[in-house]
């Protein structure tokens, strides 16, 4: 008897991509809580408060969910304090936008993608602030053909992601506000305060584009650059600011460096164990030279540049990639140096003799005292001269 032929799947096959928004990376976690959370919400959450902060900080492998055969421990997305995630998200519960301060590379726009998926279910809506950006990038513009044909009607109208969201009730991010120019930054001021926003060129009846609950503004900023131009006091007191500072505490630093580095190693299409020695000596240079202060107590001349913990994880990730690929007589401490040197000379070449410094300062003396690592990193000072 022959065998009936399995029909082919007519279902597309699934497009890879680099960068996965939030809410496809975690989509499996925020179904099981969607199903498991039935504290109150205000109107136009998908989460409630309390799960939001689950969601963002993990559960600390206690279970979610209504069934044993999909319950889920939440992971840790962001590391900090849990107090701020609270505070963020109470702020997005009120009438107030939240602003997002801080180093680069401390993950506010991280944070901010993640409030908004766990809130909205998309962190998509969003504007890019740029020196070139415009006011209809943030209110709305025209489709000129229509325009041209029809006159100024709702068809016609090319809304913003601001407006999106507003109609929409969700959670808009506005990435970089600093970095636009005053007036485009004073159009989210009747926004915010508001909660409308009005489009004298149409009728009466849709001249006035209303938030619809859940509505409310991320905006992200960075206390290094200081972009384009300073908020106006009247755009400040529309939000409130929360400060996201460099991790603290060492161990949680080099576990958030190893794993996000053996995720990008994975993805890479390499399976090559982390280096666990490697992470925490690159992380302590890193820490040392981003504080201008050793664990020992000694002194340190930092570097103008922001040792960030996204810039670990862009060097660690480089040093595990390049061992995968070329694994010859490979010796990832000697590599060090020359991707530290990339990190630093960034804005101002005075840095390199910062580092020198840093080199016959910290790493000799801990290299005297015998640590193995710390001897054969002093031992690859020449590179820092080799560069020049």
């Amino acid at each position: 008897m022959a065998k009936k032929k399995t029909p082919a799947s007519t279902s597309p096959p699934t497009r890879k991509i680099q960068a996965p928004p939030a809410e496809i990376r975690y989509a499996e976690e925020l179904a099981v809580m969607r199903d498991a959370d039935s504290n109150p919400r205000p109107e136009g959450w998908l989460l409630s408060p309390a799960s939001i902060v689950d969601f963002i900080c993990g559960t600390d492998g206690q279970k979610v969910g209504t069934k044993k055969s999909t319950a889920l421990a939440i992971s840790e997305k962001f590391v900090g304090p849990r107090d701020i995630i609270q505070r963020c998200v109470v702020t997005l519960a009120g009438e107030r936008g939240l602003m997002l301060v801080g180093e680069p590379g401390t993950a506010k726009s991280m944070l901010g993608e993640l409030l908004a998926v766990a809130i909205s279910g998309t962190g998509a809506l969003a504007v890019q602030g740029t020196a070139g950006t415009t006011e209809d990038q943030i209110r709305y513009g025209w489709n000129y053909a229509m325009l041209l044909d029809r006159g100024p009607t709702p068809e016609a109208l090319v809304p913003s992601p601001v407006m999106q969201a507003m109609r929409q009730g969700k959670i808009v991010r506005f990435e970089e506000v600093t970095r636009c120019l005053p007036e485009v930054q004073d159009a989210l001021i009747s926004i915010l305060s508001e909660r409308r926003m009005m489009v004298p060129e149409l009728g009466d009846e849709d001249s006035s584009v209303f938030a619809a609950p859940g509505f409310s503004l991320i905006a992200t900023a960075n206390l290094r650059d200081r972009g384009v131009s300073e908020m106006s006091a009247a755009l400040k007191r529309r939000f409130n600011f929360e400060t996201i500072a460099p991790i603290s505490d060492a161990g949680r630093e080099c576990q958030l460096v190893s794993s996000r580095a053996a995720a990008l190693l994975q993805e890479s299409g390499s399976d090559k164990p982390i280096d666990q020695s490697l992470i925490e000596l690159l992380v302590t240079v890193f820490r040392d030279l981003r504080s201008g202060r050793t664990d020992e107590g000694w002194q340190v001349n930092r570097p103008s540049t922001v040792m960030s913990t996204a810039e670990a994880v862009a060097v660690a990730t480089a040093i595990m990639r390049e061992s995968a690929f070329f694994p010859s007589g490979f010796d990832p401490v000697s590599r060090m140096p020359g991707h530290l040197l990339g990190v630093v000379l960034k804005d101002d070449a005075k840095d390199r003799e910062r580092l020198l410094g840093y080199w016959d300062g910290p790493v000799q003396r801990r290299a005297k005292n015998g640590e193995p690592l710390w001897t054969k990193l002093s031992e690859m000072r020449g590179v820092l001269d080799d560069t020049m």
